[in-house]
């Protein structure tokens, strides 16, 4: 079968991405036989705190002494010059350009800046911090002072606010996002326990008109898919959140079967999402 677009990918031009290259991503999906790839870079500008930046050896020179990350500003302009010079690279590869806003609705102001500056074809949202006292951190710090259950429907909670009160992005990246830390002590994460927070997420990104993104770093359980259809969701799009080449399209095929079985179809083309 051929594969849909990657519409996730990050490459040098993302901060956290120390193995990233465009380049090099690009020829990983001549192989694959993709035919189109977003770069979605990262665009952040929530500062998070670590209790041990030892556990993040890669971040650790953005961090303060007191191990609060602050992530650089991105270059747009440069990121933009490598689009289109790897366009020249590979004509028969369609590359979109894009961002991945973090938090966009706690700085308004300097995303609105950036994206009007620029030329963005494809623009995700994303949650990846919450409140920690008088900080905010990743889920993964959380969890080792908090519950599962209360990081998960906090996460939930303040991603609803994200899509209710932000009309700037058009896809909303990771929905589950704090999995990929779950605890391996305790309860696994299943989804049921917080049905009505992700319908309320789901529901609440449908009526606004955007698109769900079933991320593959760490499967998007099918159950939330389901959720999607009955919720009004319209189409979805597929991303690897990869941060090197090697993790291009990763589980792509298992991913589509998935979403083929609760009735979303490809469009004409492989970069178009799929909708039912």
């Amino acid at each position: 079968m051929t594969l849909p677009a990657d519409s996730h990918v990050h490459s040098e031009w993302s901060w956290d991405a120390g193995d990233g290259s465009m380049e090099r991503t690009c020829g990983r999906a001549a192989e694959l036989g993709l035919t189109a790839i977003s770069f979605t870079e990262h665009v952040d500008h929530t500062a998070w705190l670590a209790s041990d930046i030892s556990d993040y050896p890669d971040l650790a020179r953005f961090a303060t002494p007191d191990s609060v990350v602050h992530p650089p500003k991105f270059e747009a302009s440069k990121y933009l010059e490598c689009v289109e010079r790897c366009r020249g690279m590979f004509p028969t590869l369609r590359i979109i350009s894009g961002v991945e806003l973090g938090e966009p609705h706690w700085h308004r102001e300097a995303v609105e800046a950036l994206l009007a500056a620029g030329r963005f074809e494809r623009v995700l949202g994303s949650l990846h911090s919450l409140p920690n006292g008088e900080h905010f951190s990743e889920p993964r710090e959380l969890f080792l002072h908090r519950s599962p259950a209360e990081v998960m429907r906090d996460y939930l909670d303040e991603t609803a606010k994200m899509i209710s009160t932000c009309d700037i992005f058009a896809v909303l990246a990771h929905v589950d996002y704090p999995v990929r830390y779950w605890p391996v002590e305790g309860p696994s994460f299943d989804p049921s326990d917080f049905e009505e927070d992700f319908r309320h997420v789901l529901r609440t990104l449908a009526d606004a008109g955007k698109l769900l993104e079933v991320n593959t770093a760490v499967p998007l359980h099918d159950t939330v898919i389901r959720w999607w259809r009955e919720e009004g969701g319209r189409a979805v799009t597929f991303g690897s959140d990869a941060h090197a080449p090697a993790g291009l399209a990763r589980g792509f095929a298992e991913a589509t079967a998935v979403v083929e079985a609760h009735g979303f179809r490809p469009g004409r083309h492989p970069y178009d999402v799929w909708s039912r």
